[in-house]
């Protein structure tokens, strides 16, 4: 392949694994890595651990949740890192969802795109002038680097399904960083979103990049990996932004039987709500050709950076994060 590739790799019960999965995709030619956060481990710290350990390859947050950090807070940890690693650093930054923000740290999720939008205001005045003046609704600040300046060119990446969010990121954000985004719904509502957003913005066609994880994985046994992925997409059938997303791609069938054996209790059928059809859209199941098409497949929906997403299953599944890294560039 010649075309741009990414991954997602985000460490699970063992962070040197991770790092020794990104150096093996530096070696074999990825143009970035993003790592995802949620529960576990800091994004900008395991990003820091990645470029310790690399000197090419660029370092995505996949995406930092904006609500719990102050812009101006992530502003100078983000700068940090980026000179950390030589300037590196992809900053992605998203609202995460009411179900983290109002029960992990009980924040008020209310008009999420105003609160993005100030938070990127902020952001894109700190990298480009070094300093902010901002009267908001959500924040009020007058903060300016001392004795130091960030790359002017930083670039800021939004995530985000709605429209109104993906024609913000096409008016104003250097990238969309999509999850759990069928090819579908990117073809049928994000790119012509992002594109409007970039036209009205007066910026040229592409100036946002479009980021896709795409589940991924090189198996002989593809009924096995599907139901390895099943265990993988459960938790995103049960997210509103997920599921309006996933409706407009066609499977609101799927969302309604997940909903109906969920209810019930009935878990062998709410997995199996996660259809084949679904599945073999979104993933990028079997061998090497299997997984390429499915990327070539993304990229005509208008992903501009395909990133491959590795899932695994139980001990003894066959399936290899590794293997599945080196067929999907090879």
């Amino acid at each position: 392949m010649t075309s741009r590739l990414a991954t997602f790799i985000t460490p699970g019960a063992s962070l040197q694994s991770a790092v020794d999965r990104v150096q093996l995709a530096e070696k074999l030619g990825y143009d970035a890595v993003f790592s995802t956060q949620i529960g576990a481990r800091d994004g900008l710290m395991t990003l820091a651990a990645y470029a310790a350990a690399t000197s090419r390859i660029k370092l995505g947050t996949g995406v930092i949740p904006a609500f719990p950090r102050h812009p101006v807070a992530l502003a100078y940890e983000a700068a940090t890192l980026d000179e950390i690693s030589g300037g590196r650093l992809l900053l992605g930054v998203g609202t995460s969802h009411n179900i983290t923000m109002e029960n992990w740290y009980g924040i008020d999720m209310s008009k999420p795109l105003t609160h993005l939008k100030e938070y990127v205001s902020i952001l894109r005045a700190l990298f480009t002038t070094g300093r902010v003046e901002h009267q908001g609704a959500f924040y009020k600040t007058n903060f300016a680097f001392m004795n130091y300046a960030p790359r002017t060119d930083l670039p800021i990446y939004i995530s985000g399904l709605s429209p109104n969010t993906l024609t913000f990121a096409g008016q104003a954000a250097d990238g969309l960083i999509l999850w759990a985004c069928l090819p579908t719904y990117i073809r049928d509502v994000v790119t012509p979103h992002v594109r409007k957003g970039e036209k009205e913005a007066g910026r040229p066609e592409g100036s946002c990049e479009i980021v896709a994880a795409i589940p991924s994985a090189l198996a002989t046994d593809v009924e096995g990996a599907r139901n390895a992925f099943r265990r993988e997409f459960f938790t995103y059938m049960t997210l509103p932004f997920y599921r309006k997303a996933i409706a407009g791609a066609g499977y609101q069938q799927e969302l309604d039987n997940f909903d109906v054996a969920l209810g019930k209790g009935d878990m062998p059928n709410a997995f199996q709500a996660i259809s084949e059809p679904l599945i073999e859209e979104f993933a990028a199941i079997g061998d090497q050709k299997a997984i390429h098409r499915k990327i070539d497949e993304y990229r005509a929906a208008g992903v501009s950076l395909p990133a491959v997403g590795m899932f695994s299953g139980p001990k003894g599944s066959g399936l290899d994060p590794n293997a599945t890294l080196e067929a999907a560039i090879g």
